[in-house]
């Protein structure tokens, strides 16, 4: 099967979106907001509450991440930026695609049911970048453009970043109902019933 690669910059249009397929690669230029569980928590305390929060995420990229930075004179410099197991953000993620408008999760590990319904209705993405690549990802951040929450700490705060072509994102939920986590899971327990069977176990 050949690969698409697809080059997308922020705000990222609904109709890019739903041209991603399951496989595709992308690389994101422009703004990429982190975000990780207690980050989430106050997102939607605030968004149910009918209040906005300090960056609009419209047409954006939020990355399941707590960085590692470190400040040199006044501005902040990015030293490692690996992805964070997307799976703990599952009990807020259908409702974080819904209030905001995010159109690309980038994360680890993969995630569940709801955010792949959340995915379909309203046109968003979720991508995996390999784990243990935290420099890579340093690397395609250029600028921090600010941070926000930063009382939740370092690893938990919304760092905003200025990206270039960061990626590689390898698309594992689209925008059409399918998650390759899920398949995957379903063919590994078919898998399993025939091995059990050949075995003779029940």
């Amino acid at each position: 099967m050949d690969v698409a690669v697809y080059k997308l910059r922020t705000p990222i249009s609904e109709e890019d979106v739903r041209r991603l397929q399951l496989g595709d690669v992308i690389y994101i230029s422009g703004i990429m907001v982190t975000a990780r569980d207690s980050a989430h928590r106050r997102a939607m305390e605030i968004l149910r509450a009918g209040g906005s929060l300090p960056v609009d995420l419209r047409g954006g990229v939020l990355y399941h991440c707590g960085p590692v930075v470190k400040k040199v004179g006044e501005e902040w410099r990015v030293v490692a930026a690996g992805p964070t197991t997307s799976i703990r953000m599952e009990p807020f993620e259908a409702e974080f695609i819904k209030l905001t408008g995010v159109r690309v999760i980038v994360g680890k590990g993969g995630m569940g049911a709801d955010t792949t319904r959340a995915c379909k209705e309203y046109g968003a993405v979720y991508t995996v970048f390999t784990g243990g690549c935290g420099a890579l990802a340093a690397n395609a951040i250029k600028h921090v453009q600010r941070v926000e929450w930063f009382d939740l700490g370092v690893p938990e705060a919304l760092w905003v970043f200025e990206v270039e072509e960061f990626g590689p994102l390898v698309v594992t939920i689209d925008a059409h109902g399918n998650n390759f986590h899920e398949r995957i899971s379903a063919e590994a327990e078919r898998r399993k019933a025939q091995v059990y069977e050949m075995l003779g176990l029940e």
